[in-house]
C-alpha cells in the first residue's frame, strides 16, 4: 500500500486519539497505551510533524487569555491579480489569527481578535487600508456553539462509535 501524506491511517488515527485525549503523554505512554514500539511511536509523530498533518501548538491558546475577549471575521473581497500581497500584508498584522480563501461573493475570510469595540474598528481600518483591499465586511463573534473539534473525525477513522474511548 501507498502512503498517502495527505491522509491518516488507521494506526496514525488512533495515536492521534490517544494523543486528543492525553496531549501531555510520552511517546512511552502512547506507546504503552496503543501496544507499538516507542520507536513507531516517535517515528509516526514525526513524519506526521514533518508532513504539516499536526496543527501548531499556538491552537490551543485562548486569545482571551492574551488579553483579546473578541473575536470577529472580516469577509475581505480583494483585486485578484494583488491576492499574494493582500495575503502578505494581513500576515503582518498581529491580530489576524487565519485567512482563508473562499468561494462566493468575497475572497477571504479574514479571523480576527481584538482587545474590545475600538480596537476592532481599528484591525478593521487596518485591513481596509491595504492595497487591492477593495470591499471589507465585519461579524462579530457573539458565541461560540461548537468548539474546534476533530475527535468525531478520529473516531471514524479509527472505526469506533461516537461516545467510545480510547483502549
Amino acid at each position: 500500500m501507498v502512503h498517502n501524506p495527505d491522509r491518516l491511517d488507521q494506526t496514525d488515527a488512533r495515536l492521534l486519539r490517544a494523543l486528543t485525549d492525553q496531549p501531555r503523554a510520552t511517546t512511552i505512554a502512547l506507546a504503552e497505551r496503543l501496544g507499538m514500539s516507542r520507536n513507531t511511536v516517535q517515528a509516526r509523530l514525526s513524519r506526521l510533524e514533518r508532513d504539516g498533518l499536526l496543527e501548531s501548538f499556538e491552537r490551543r491558546i485562548a486569545p482571551r487569555t492574551l488579553g483579546y475577549p473578541l473575536s470577529a471575521y472580516v469577509t475581505t473581497q480583494v483585486t485578484q491579480r494583488r491576492l499574494d500581497e493582500v495575503g502578505a500584508a494581513l500576515a503582518q498584522i498581529p491580530e489576524v489569527l487565519q485567512v482563508q480563501g473562499i468561494s462566493g461573493q468575497t475572497d477571504l475570510m479574514v479571523q480576527v481578535v481584538a482587545t474590545d469595540g475600538d480596537d476592532l474598528y481599528r484591525v478593521a481600518g487596518e485591513i481596509l487600508a491595504i492595497p487591492g483591499v477593495e470591499r471589507t465586511s465585519t461579524a462579530l463573534v457573539m458565541r461560540e456553539l461548537v468548539d474546534y473539534r476533530i475527535s468525531p473525525l478520529l473516531r471514524r477513522l479509527c472505526d469506533e462509535p461516537a461516545d467510545s474511548s480510547v483502549s
